[in-house]
């Protein structure tokens, strides 16, 4: 079965088992400041479409912190609600910056147990936005992606 939710969840709740190295301090431009600022303690929310459909569904994913552990590499710590459950889960991801945009960047990124995922979702001024497909050949599962990052009134628990 496809997971029909958008790729974050599927990128985010698949890894659970998943070993991502400690946070090591390192220097923060500008620009990756304000993306760690950014997305502490939020909530992302907004919709999704799956293929050719134009039926927008909704999205919601709830992110405790994000840090850089190295040149591209960022950790990113976040809750997963779905289907009944309640998961914490942490997980890096390759971003770039386009100048001061950030751009979480997937090329035929794997996901244990959904395959392989090529993504790109921009983030910026309090809004995210992008496209999301699967990197099997022929494949006709991926769509877009867009919402509001919402600061979060209390710390999600721990």
């Amino acid at each position: 079965m496809l997971l029909s939710r958008s790729l974050l969840t599927l990128l985010i709740g698949s890894l659970l088992g998943a070993q991502t190295p400690s946070p090591v301090p390192v220097e923060l431009t500008a620009a990756e400041k304000q993306f760690q600022a950014t997305l502490e303690n939020v909530t992302l929310a907004g919709f999704y479409s799956l293929g050719g459909n134009s039926q927008l569904k909704e999205d919601r994913y709830v992110i405790e912190r994000v840090s850089k552990l190295g040149d591209d590499l960022w950790k990113f710590e976040a809750r997963i609600q779905y289907n009944k459950q309640d998961m914490k889960v942490a997980m890096s991801f390759p971003v770039k910056f386009a100048g001061d945009t950030p751009v979480i960047s997937l090329t035929n990124f794997t996901v244990p147990g959904f395959g392989a995922f090529t993504a790109r979702v921009l983030i910026y001024d309090g809004a995210y936005a992008g496209t999301w497909a699967s990197a099997k050949p022929g494949s006709q599962h991926g769509g877009t992606m867009f919402g509001k990052v919402l600061k979060n009134l209390t710390p999600t628990k721990q």
